[in-house]
């Protein structure tokens, strides 16, 4: 196949999506009934007429809760501004190398922009694999569970696929006593499995201790964020021996990995989600300095549609080949953005909307 820098881009296309989630979807505190975002679809041709097209999905975890109020703590853009500045690239990139993909990255002030315009690279320039090479850490899941399940979603979760190993539970949502009957309930039904509890800063100190004291230590991997002031973090793990993981602290444009593990104690993981942090490049780097301190990094998602999970499945094996990622969230969607065979997949027209076209005439062909 040719290389990537002998093909032009001929065409590009902007898509915009609104999905019903059911069940609604915790973020921190809050919880979600829908989804919005974009995919972008590029169009690669040269002298011979040989093609290649790939899309990607940029979402960022903004917008209104199921209480009309305004999500906090995670992207600070809005689809409206990312929709903006993907209209004005797509006219910027016709006729031009993919390779300006990258150059554009470096102007992008919007993070869900630079994570997708350097994946759409990574897909165009064939940097990632075509398939899952690693199932046992890229396929399987990682229940997200959370009090106010029923006994029966519960048991789907985690009884549904024997070979999983943690489960992810939202904690400091509601009661300590709620939350560790639950935690329990959760040991019962799969004693096997390991603890990533997620508290998304819902904690004082006092009570994250408090609540941790009450659960078997050795069954937890970490806890996120346990604490309302970041600082105060090491406090449990100086007390109680157990690490804690950054999640929300990444998104500060002053975050540096390095700096953080060496000024608090207690750092076990990272937990990337790569909506919210930007380029491919970026995530690498930070990573590679998690890395050479023995601190672990779990891609995450930030909600996206089927086409974004897939796609982190895929950077997973490249970025973090060894730790199984948190994607457990598409069972909530009432529509998938892919129809999917096993040799090909093609957009789901019905559920997208075409805000912009430009360049050659609108085919969208499947991307094997």
């Amino acid at each position: 196949m040719q290389p990537v820098d002998e093909l032009i881009i001929s065409a590009v296309s902007l898509y915009r999506y609104h999905i019903a989630l059911n069940p609604t979807l915790p973020v921190a505190k809050q919880r979600i009934d829908h989804r919005k975002g974009a995919v972008l679809v590029v169009t690669l041709t040269n002298e011979q007429q040989h093609r290649r097209q790939a899309w990607v999905e940029i979402a960022p975890l903004s917008g209104i809760d199921v209480e009309g109020l305004a999500i906090e703590g995670f992207s600070q853009e809005s689809l409206e501004d990312v929709m903006r500045s993907l209209s004005h690239y797509a006219e910027l990139l016709i006729g031009k190398s993919p390779n300006e993909l990258v150059a554009l990255v470096a102007t992008s002030s919007f993070a869900s922009v630079a994570f997708g315009l350097s994946l759409l690279h990574a897909k165009l320039n064939q940097q990632l694999p075509c398939r899952i090479e690693t199932p046992y850490t890229q396929s399987v899941t990682v229940p997200l569970v959370y009090v106010g399940m029923s006994e029966q979603q519960l048991q789907a979760k985690l009884l549904k696929n024997g070979t999983i190993s943690s489960v992810k539970v939202k904690v400091a949502q509601t009661t300590m006593e709620d939350e560790i009957a639950f935690i329990y309930r959760v040991l019962a039904l799969a004693p096997h499995v390991s603890l990533r509890l997620d508290a998304n800063r819902g904690f004082t100190p006092e009570q994250a201790i408090d609540f941790l004291a009450c659960l078997p230590q050795e069954k937890i991997e970490y806890i996120e964020e346990p604490c309302i002031n970041p600082a105060d973090n090491p406090l449990i793990y100086r007390q109680l021996g157990i690490c804690y993981a950054l999640d929300e602290s990444l998104n500060s444009p002053t975050f540096d990995a390095i700096s953080a593990i060496q000024q608090q104690p207690g750092i076990g993981a990272l937990i990337i989600k790569p909506m919210l942090l930007g380029s491919l490049a970026g995530l690498q780097h930070m990573i590679e300095d998690a890395h050479s301190y023995g601190v672990r990094c779990i891609l995450s998602s930030s909600l996206e549609s089927d086409i974004g999970i897939n796609d982190l499945r895929l950077v997973s094996q490249v970025l973090t080949p060894n730790e199984t990622p948190g994607l457990d969230t598409l069972n909530a969607f009432s529509q998938t953005l892919l129809h999917t065979t096993p040799t090909s997949s093609q957009l789901n027209q019905s559920a997208l909307s075409l805000m912009i076209h430009t360049g050659e005439a609108n085919k969208v062909a499947n991307f094997l």
